[in-house]
């Protein structure tokens, strides 16, 4: 069942507080953090290809396998959060309210909560601390600075940003446990196969 939720009650105010600090802010900044959210998540597509082919190129077949598993649960989690927006039906913030925006308000009908971006961005952070440590935690701060983006540029509330750094956070959390239990033997299985071997291994 839907239900229309309005947002604004929440936490307008700090949205408008933010919103108005970037309407102050040098022209160099809102120009750096709108490409940053707008075209950031390209950055986790790498921090994933990375942290596989590193996996990959040390001879770690159960890490490289447990790195092929984050797009996966990315996806699931993606998946996870469109449902969440087409239940919850929450109207963007700079439609329900008067203010100015770096970047160009979306149409009526694609819902805020929770944020996409932020939800992608928790997957891939989360999932990648089951592959790497280090770059698990760069792609945490990563993930953070993707959901203050999208408030600073306008087209989501702070309520948005972190239920959705939650929910795909949980999704991949809850979906990387289970890889990392079966992580060994589904490795074993696909190196002993010598078309899937080399996703795994360079040896």
């Amino acid at each position: 069942m839907n239900f229309a939720f309005e947002g604004a009650s929440i936490d307008s105010s700090a949205y408008l507080s933010v919103t108005g600090l970037a309407q102050r802010a040098p022209g160099w900044l809102n120009a750096a953090v709108t490409a940053w959210s707008v075209y950031g998540l390209i950055v986790f597509a790498v921090f994933t290809s990375t942290a596989w082919w590193q996996a990959r190129r040390a001879g770690r077949p159960v890490t490289a396998m447990t790195a092929l598993a984050v797009p996966v649960i990315t996806v699931l989690a993606y998946g996870v959060n469109v449902a969440a927006k087409l239940t919850v039906h929450e109207d963007r913030p700079c439609q329900s309210l008067w203010v100015r925006t770096l970047e160009a308000c979306p149409t009526a009908g694609d819902w805020s909560f929770p944020s996409t971006h932020a939800a992608v961005a928790g997957a891939v952070a989360v999932g990648l601390l089951f592959v790497s440590r280090r770059l698990g935690a760069i792609a945490c701060a990563a993930a953070a600075a993707m959901a203050a983006s999208r408030v600073w540029i306008g087209v989501h509330y702070p309520h948005d940003v972190l239920a959705g750094l939650v929910a795909g956070g949980a999704v991949a959390f809850a979906c990387m446990v289970v890889v990392r239990r079966c992580s060994s033997a589904m490795a074993r299985r696909m190196t002993e196969s010598a078309s899937l071997r080399p996703l795994l291994t360079a040896s």
